[in-house]
């Protein structure tokens, strides 16, 4: 969400996926990403000085361990002495033991400042590695806000042509809140509004021609919608041919689909009463017009406009197609 503060493109104007079209502003956004901005740098920080700490822990612990090497090899030393001197009498017996227990013991502590340098080497690395996945939570986070705060810089996202801005300067626009239209006018297709009684028929693939107003251009089917809105199934047809001039987003325009194409029929203007595939009477003219007789005729497949007559009439016959029901107990009318 945001206030707009700019508008930058106004509409009919050619727009590429990455013109701005308006911009919006948002405070606490901006506070967001500097406080995001500021979190970064200090989990950095903390970072370095955790390093610098504990590599100077990791250099006194070694210190330490080298230290006690070299008094357990001093004392190692003065054993070995102390051994050759009691062998010759020089020395008595316990005091070469208190040297040969001395170089044991800072033995045993070498081994154990060295597993310590280990230890602590492998505690290091866990420590630098729980704050470098702090650092990464505080960079997503940064980059987050970032991202946000750029997307205030409204584009188009697609080249085409700006059609409208739904919004004015200084009003603020809640998150999901239409900003503007683009459209590409060389991919539109057509909605044709279908009444359900005849949606029956429709498939996908199926031919249609659309008319603009300006030119006709051939299509076929590529979606039907599920659902009945208002007495109407929506289709959408995909342009095939090049589209006429004057051809723009939402121009009111009529279509024609082909559900079914049939050779040599003999047909008629659907009557006002009578379905597909029955029976009806229907009123034929004779004598030049003066009267109409009353035929039984058997109906076949039907279009919007037109239906198959499989028996009853000839080509050439007159038909009235109008409403007699006020005369179904005859089967003879005059006409005046």
């Amino acid at each position: 969400e945001g206030r707009v503060h700019r508008i930058r493109v106004r509409p009919g104007t050619p727009v590429s996926a990455d013109t701005v079209i308006l911009e919006l502003g948002n405070s606490e956004l901006e506070v967001a990403a500097v406080d995001a901005e500021f979190q970064l740098q200090a989990a950095e920080a903390s970072l370095a000085d955790l390093g610098a700490s504990l590599q100077s822990r990791v250099l006194d612990q070694k210190a330490t361990a080298a230290q006690v090497d070299a008094d357990f090899r001093e004392a190692k030393l003065v054993a070995e002495r102390d051994k050759k001197l009691r062998d010759v009498g020089l020395i008595p017996d316990f005091q070469l033991n208190i040297s040969v227990a001395k170089a044991e013991l800072l033995g045993e502590r070498s081994d154990l400042e060295k597993q310590r340098v280990t230890a602590l080497g492998q505690s290091v690395k866990a420590q630098l590695a729980a704050q470098e996945v702090k650092i990464e939570q505080a960079r997503a986070q940064c980059n987050l806000k970032r991202d946000q705060l750029e997307s205030l810089k409204v584009r188009a996202g697609i080249a085409g042509t700006l059609q409208q801005v739904l919004v004015e300067v200084g009003e603020w626009v809640p998150a999901g809140t239409i900003l503007a239209k683009v459209a590409q006018p060389s991919k539109l297709k057509a909605a044709l509004r279908v009444q359900e009684t005849e949606a029956k028929d429709l498939q996908i693939g199926q031919s249609a021609e659309v008319d603009t107003r300006n030119g006709t251009v051939p299509g076929h089917v590529i979606r039907i919608d599920p659902a009945v809105v208002e007495g109407t199934v929506t289709v959408d047809v995909q342009i095939d041919g090049r589209l006429p001039p004057g051809a723009r987003p939402d121009l009111s325009v009529d279509g024609i689909i082909e559900v079914e194409r049939l050779l040599d029929v003999l047909y008629v203007g659907r009557p006002a009463s009578g379905q597909p595939n029955s029976e009806i009477g229907l009123f034929k003219l004779v004598k030049g017009g003066t009267e109409a007789h009353r035929v039984q005729a058997k109906l076949g497949r039907a279009s919007v406009s037109t239906v198959e007559l499989l028996r009853g009439f000839e080509a050439g016959d007159q038909v009235i197609l109008s409403d007699m029901s006020a005369w179904d107990s005859t089967d003879r009318v005059r006409l005046n």
